[in-house]
């Protein structure tokens, strides 16, 4: 009641006062420009990523993340951000003490809508990763709910983690920026949890890698991960190709790249120089 006062109160201070009007209108415009056209870019690698005809997100941009989410799913349909090389041996932050709702979501998605329905809240930008990184607040952020998808324990805490894990202390290191772009996947059946009619459960995970050596040269492999993927199973099993990651997710990646390049880029795959 009172937040709907105090938005009758605001807009009503504006209709009288045109020019104060004016002025939120035109700093409204400023921000948007700057998000859309600047802001956007910066967090993304060769372009955001390009809604299917039938995926729509909106988009939330972190201080070192930035998410497509879809309000419908109840997830992240993708994630990305970027890592470098990081200490093995640096100090490792302790773990927020939960998860928080995020405004921008309307509250629609709690850490309450995962109680008791026998999936894990995994992380697509992680934990571990962004602290180590960026540092407490940053790892703060990865626990807002729209960085959070339902993941099988025997996935999230084995094989999923064994990845991370490999990104940061293996792949990272090989080159001067690693970026990672990362969600779910979703088979034509419908399937939400039993806890929350919000979300919907992935079918699988796709991990997508782009290496920037140096010398600027350009290094790709990608991962689709099933929710039933064993514990102790090679990653090299599931190697795939970005083809497939847009096949099967209807975004386009690295749309900025010069068309030979990316056609390229997302039709191999190569374990060298990742394994």
């Amino acid at each position: 009641m009172r937040n709907s006062r105090f938005v009758i109160s605001v807009l009503t201070l504006l209709l009288k006062n045109p020019k104060i009007f004016l002025i939120a209108l035109l700093c409204g415009g400023l921000f948007y420009s700057y998000e859309y056209f600047i802001a956007r870019d910066t967090m993304s690698f060769m372009g955001v990523p390009k809604d299917g005809k039938e995926v729509w997100t909106r988009i939330f941009r972190n201080s070192t993340y930035m998410v497509g989410y879809s309000d419908t799913r109840g997830n992240p349909l993708w994630v990305v951000y970027k890592l470098k090389s990081v200490d093995k041996n640096a100090h490792h932050l302790k773990r927020p003490d939960g998860f928080s709702a995020d405004w921008r979501n309307l509250g629609l998605v709690t850490s309450s809508d995962y109680t008791n329905s026998g999936y894990d809240r995994g992380h697509m930008a992680p934990n571990h990763a962004i602290s180590s990184l960026y540092g407490k607040e940053a790892q703060k952020e990865t626990f807002l709910m729209t960085n959070i998808v339902p993941q099988k324990p025997s996935l999230n805490q084995k094989l999923w983690q064994r990845l991370e894990e490999i990104e940061l202390y293996t792949f990272a290191p090989k080159f001067k920026d690693l970026w990672v772009y990362t969600g779910p996947l979703f088979s034509s059946k419908t399937v939400r949890l039993k806890s929350s009619f919000w979300v919907e459960v992935p079918d699988a995970f796709y991990k997508i890698y782009v290496g920037v050596g140096k010398d600027g040269a350009l290094s790709t492999i990608s991962f689709i991960i099933p929710q039933n993927a064993k514990p102790n199973d090679k990653l090299e099993k599931y190697v795939s190709t970005i083809d497939e990651v847009e096949r099967r997710s209807g975004f386009d990646f690295f749309h900025n790249l010069e068309d030979a390049i990316e056609e390229k880029l997302e039709a191999q795959v190569l374990l060298e120089p990742w394994f």
